[in-house]
């Protein structure tokens, strides 16, 4: 199967189950916290360290299945999977400091990427 289908078909399925959990999250646990991206990102991070440990270490994981699963279904499902698999990856490889640079970085540039494209909107929909 090409590639392409193979993230994209992952991709969908991911994305989907990632409105549920928060669908069944918001409705089971209230919409007082965001319990249903909590619950994608800890349990995306569980599974993608799980895979790529298992499929690597243990079985022989083909590249199409690396693809759909950790590609296109855990990286529509969530990305925060990636980034915890890399800030340990820089620990282990590069040291601590690169990995809470990595941690550090990506947290304050995201907040702060929120914060601003919030406040262009808020200035755009002014009329600039």
């Amino acid at each position: 199967m090409n590639r392409y289908l193979l993230v994209a078909l992952g991709a969908a399925l991911g994305a989907n189950a990632r409105y549920l959990i928060g669908l069944w999250a918001g409705n089971r646990l209230g919409a007082d916290f965001p319990y249903g991206t909590l619950i994608v990102n800890i349990s995306g991070s569980f599974v993608l360290g799980f895979l790529l440990t298992l499929g690597t270490e243990q079985l022989a994981l083909s590249p199409e299945a690396r693809l759909l699963l950790a590609v296109g279904f855990l990286g529509s499902f969530t990305t925060f999977s990636s980034y915890a698999v890399e800030s340990l990856t820089l620990w282990r490889e590069a040291g601590l400091w690169r990995s809470l640079l990595n941690i550090v970085a990506n947290n304050l540039a995201g907040l702060t990427a929120v914060f601003l494209g919030v406040a262009l909107a808020r200035w755009l929909s002014r009329g600039g």
